[in-house]
């Protein structure tokens, strides 16, 4: 691993989800309101609690498992495993999943998508292509 992916790694360690929290419902104000957040870099997993605005009840869903890496033509995103507690988003889930998705190239941050793939390193199974 590489000195910036080690710093990445750090940093995303050292951030509190309070601040990641405050920071997304600012942006996001109107839309959804984040209730819960946690990351774990190292497994990779994350799970969130959200509040759709003008609902009462809210979604969990709990992402595990994803990498980002280049099959030589572009940068990709696979996510190995993703739950919702609600069947409908569930359901959407699995169309997403085990399907690598091609990460819009943007020039500028060409350097930045290398660390992060590098950081999240696929695993070796077989990985479906989607264009």
């Amino acid at each position: 691993m590489s000195i910036k992916s080690s710093l990445l790694k750090i940093a995303i360690k050292l951030t509190p989800n309070i601040m990641i929290v405050w920071v997304s419902n600012f942006i996001l104000k109107g839309i959804v309101e984040l209730t819960e957040f946690n990351f774990d870099v190292d497994a990779p997993r994350l799970y969130v609690q959200i509040r759709l605005y003008g609902e009462e009840q809210t979604i969990e869903v709990c992402v595990e498992d994803f990498a980002v890496f280049n099959d030589g033509e572009s940068y990709r995103v696979i996510i190995h495993h993703a739950t919702s507690d609600r069947p409908w988003l569930n359901n959407l889930l699995s169309r997403i999943i085990g399907k690598a998705w091609k990460i819009p190239a943007i020039p500028k941050l060409t350097s930045q998508l290398e660390i992060v793939a590098e950081l999240f390193k696929a695993k070796p199974p077989a990985l479906e292509r989607i264009d």
